[in-house]
């Protein structure tokens, strides 16, 4: 789709994904999200095509996938407040709950691994709470991007506010691209009436019918 079709088919379906993160820190563990945003974008190649959207207060580009509209949203401002950007975006772009994707990080998991889950709480993720604050709801589908827990006293702030070291980023590639066709997977099969059920999160030890237990 070309930047002077960023008016949406009224017809068509349409999914919003969005990666959290603090707006011009790319390369940072925390903003992981809006790394699997940018390789989204390569993928539907439309990398060429982001634009300020002053409504949504965000960076979004729209792609066509099949019969579907994709908004990829790139939020402004810090992660805090993230929810604010993608809550306009909804509306904006009249995106319905269980039809929008939050990408990010999670310390909770190794890099490497990645899972979606349906739901549940932000577990002290800043940017999770932000959207859950803003929409109203928890119901919004998950993406996971494992980033690992700092070693020793080292601050977990810190840590996902550091960059990824030189070993990370060989493996991070990887990491982005299994990021990108999990999602992509389980947008199509949504678009086709298909979509894998997606157990609400119920805690840490949980696992979902869709990535079985984890990816990577």
């Amino acid at each position: 789709m070309s930047q002077s079709c960023a008016v949406l088919r009224a017809a068509a379906s349409r999914v919003l994904v969005a990666g959290l993160g603090n707006h011009g820190l790319q390369g940072t563990r925390h903003n992981v999200g809006m790394a699997v945003l940018a390789q989204l974008a390569q993928k539907l190649n439309v990398t060429d095509q982001w634009r300020a959207d002053r409504r949504c207060r965000a960076d979004v580009a729209v792609a066509s996938l099949e019969e579907l509209d994709v908004v990829l949203l790139k939020p402004w401002g810090l992660m805090n407040v993230n929810g604010l950007s993608i809550a306009n975006a909804a509306e904006t772009y009249k995106v319905g709950i269980e039809d929008i994707y939050l990408v990010h990080d999670d310390v909770d998991k190794p890099l490497g691994k990645i899972a979606m889950k349906l739901g549940g709480s932000a577990r002290g993720h800043n940017g999770v709470r932000s959207c859950i604050g803003a929409l109203h709801s928890d119901r919004m589908v998950r993406l996971r991007v494992g980033i690992g827990r700092p070693v020793g006293e080292a601050m977990v702030d810190r840590f996902v506010l550091g960059r990824f070291t030189t070993a990370e980023q060989e493996v991070l590639p990887r990491v982005l691209e299994q990021a990108v066709s999990l999602l992509l997977e389980h947008i199509l099969r949504g678009s086709r009436g298909t979509k894998a059920a997606l157990a609400p999160d119920r805690g840490q030890g949980s696992a979902t019918s869709s990535d079985k237990g984890d990816q990577g």
